[in-house]
């Protein structure tokens, strides 16, 4: 398929990747409900739980990173059917393990691929899709986060209720296994970009240019803007805003429907009005949900669950443009790369700002939050600096395709 493909085709592809993707986010969000459960069945410490699910993004990032130098070196079908096959052996190891330190393997195997497989799917996107439609198409995908939150984490404590806590694993295996089947007949070969570049000879030295590196500090800091929050934001509900726990399923569930719709709006106002515009537009819309929802005091649910949705529609979202803008200023034979980095950089300020918001947080006796209010001033901040880093992107050059491969152009040219 190429930039020209049929709509039809076009489409059955993203939507694969959507349920790829899906796969993957329930493999990732299933644990944390299921943590009580773990915590007994394998006597786990509330710390070492935390360490694993921190081992699932820190082994993606640390893959993500190591992607640099391989990534544009195979046919990214190959790649991606490659890192799939090994996040459906881990997952559904998963849910045969016996002791606690198989689970932490394989909970940090199935996240070494997920991060990888992201970044290929960026690029496969940033390859097939023409820069007119890009932006839907990337919304397309990410719509699979509020599918997941929405669908995938209610059926999956179902699956645990009725089968136990191995059930959802087998369910989630079983499933991307279906996937990956379709993706072995619907994903055409990818090598465009291997043809255009001799990319196994290449240095890192393009990745380096400032109009590529750029990218990943802005990526870095809308995440690290997004998760100085996000973690506590269940904690700040029930502690500060006055909800019971049982209520939070609720609002999540609202959370998710609301990204699920977002998602693919913004992603067709990125194709209409530029990603760069509307990447803008977001952060400063978020400044406000970001300030109210932090400062919010004592709440009824209707008015908790409004706030969080749009919370959450304008947060999530902001991901769409910015890498709607970033591969379209990469080319091809570098794109798979530099989005195995790009995934780095975003795991890494997803737990860096976690961490640092952690720091600065508090609990009362009683169990409210100290120190929210002013995290989300900071959150505010970052996303301050995040439209300075952008404005500065918009000024530089995108990498001219001579600097990255001088031996051979190609058709596809950074917009």
């Amino acid at each position: 398929m190429s930039a020209s493909a049929p709509p039809k085709q076009e489409r059955q592809l993203l939507l694969l990747l959507a349920a790829m993707q899906f796969t993957h986010l329930m493999d990732f969000m299933i644990v944390m409900p299921l943590g009580p459960e773990f915590m007994k069945v394998f006597g786990l410490s509330t710390a070492r739980f935390g360490t694993m699910v921190s081992a699932y993004t820190l082994a993606s990032a640390v893959m993500g990173a190591t992607g640099l130098f391989w990534l544009d070196r195979f046919d990214r079908k190959r790649a991606l059917l490659t890192l799939y096959g090994v996040f459906i052996v881990a997952t559904l190891a998963c849910g045969f393990v016996s002791s606690a330190t198989g689970l932490m393997v394989a909970r940090t195997l199935a996240g070494a691929c997920a991060g990888l497989m992201g970044a290929v799917v960026m690029a496969i996107i940033g390859d097939l899709v023409p820069p007119e439609r890009r932006g839907r198409a990337i919304g397309t995908v990410m719509a699979s986060l509020g599918l997941s939150a929405v669908a995938g984490v209610p059926a999956g404590l179902a699956l645990a209720s009725h089968l136990g806590w191995r059930g959802p694993f087998w369910v989630i295996g079983g499933l991307a296994a279906c996937v990956w089947l379709c993706l072995v007949w619907v994903l055409p070969p990818v090598r465009q970009h291997l043809a255009a570049s001799g990319v196994g000879r290449q240095s890192l030295a393009p990745l380096a240019a400032p109009g590529l590196a750029l990218g990943w500090v802005l990526t870095f800091c809308v995440v690290f803007s997004s998760f100085l929050l996000i973690p506590y934001l269940g904690a700040y509900m029930v502690g500060n805003l006055g909800l019971r726990l049982e209520d939070l399923s609720w609002v999540y569930l609202a959370g998710g429907a609301a990204t699920l719709v977002s998602a693919r709006l913004v992603g067709q106002l990125a194709d209409r009005f530029g990603p760069a515009r509307v990447l803008g537009l977001l952060l400063v819309g978020t400044m406000g949900p970001h300030l109210l929802f932090t400062h919010l005091g004592p709440s009824p649910l209707p008015v908790v669950m409004g706030a969080f949705m749009v919370f959450m529609a304008l947060t999530s979202s902001r991901s769409i443009p910015t890498i709607a803008l970033i591969t379209t200023r990469v080319p091809p034979m570098l794109r798979g790369r530099y989005m195995a980095v790009n995934m780095a950089a975003s795991d890494a300020a997803s737990g860096l700002s976690a961490w640092a918001s952690g720091l600065m947080i508090a609990t009362a006796p009683e169990g409210a939050l100290v120190g929210f209010g002013h995290v989300g001033w900071i959150a505010v901040g970052v996303s301050t600096l995040s439209l300075g880093i952008l404005w500065t992107l918009g000024r530089s050059s995108p990498l001219p395709l001579s600097a990255a491969a001088p031996r051979a152009p190609s058709a596809d040219s950074p917009a």
